[in-house]
């Protein structure tokens, strides 16, 4: 008898222990994704701050012109740090291509356009896709040249989204279906 309950015994703690080390084994998972996740988060908001402050840069204005920005809904003429990026408030991160925001003064007298991007990391590289149109793919760590190619690029993106709407206008064909743009007149005494 004596025998029967030290096998019992046995079978439990070795049914213990397999159960522990499947937790483990989870928890381990969990770990990795958490160390990548925070990987992807942490590469994708280096190049969206060196963007944003090239962009800047890039328009030689004299004054802060570009600014991190949330995908979407409404946005004050500030970077928003974390809440600029579509991962914001998730609380797990989760392990996936994350979207900003770049607004972008286009006046004197106040106004925003917001120009999403959404990148993906992908091994030593970084894939910048602008509004769902163009897509840049960037080696890591960024050289300034590729990132000068980014900057041309966005300035292009802006500036034709505003040529291309007044040369539809000028010949009767302005009304589009385009979505994604915002433009906003922000207020500083808000």
């Amino acid at each position: 008898m004596a025998k029967q309950a030290k096998r019992k015994k046995s079978a439990q703690t070795a049914k213990e222990k397999s159960e522990k080390s499947r937790f483990l084994t989870i928890s381990k998972a969990a770990n990795a994704y958490g160390e990548r996740s925070f990987d992807n988060y942490a590469q994708i908001r280096s190049v969206a701050e060196q963007l944003q402050t090239g962009l800047c840069a890039y328009l030689d204005h004299e004054r802060k012109c570009v600014f991190l920005v949330p995908p979407q809904g409404p946005f004050q003429e500030q970077n928003y740090g974390s809440g600029a990026f579509s991962v914001s408030g998730k609380g797990f991160l989760p392990l996936e291509p994350i979207s900003f925001g770049l607004g972008i003064r286009v006046s004197e007298s106040g106004d925003f356009l917001r120009v999403v991007l959404q990148c993906r990391k992908e091994g030593a590289r970084i894939d910048i896709q602008v509004e769902h149109n163009k897509t840049y793919e960037l080696d890591l760590p960024l050289v300034e040249k590729d990132l000068e190619a980014v900057l041309e690029g966005l300035y292009q993106h802006v500036l034709h989204w505003f040529t291309d709407r007044v040369e539809r206008y000028d010949h009767g064909n302005y009304g589009t279906s385009d979505i994604g743009f915002d433009i906003l007149r922000i207020d500083p005494n808000s």
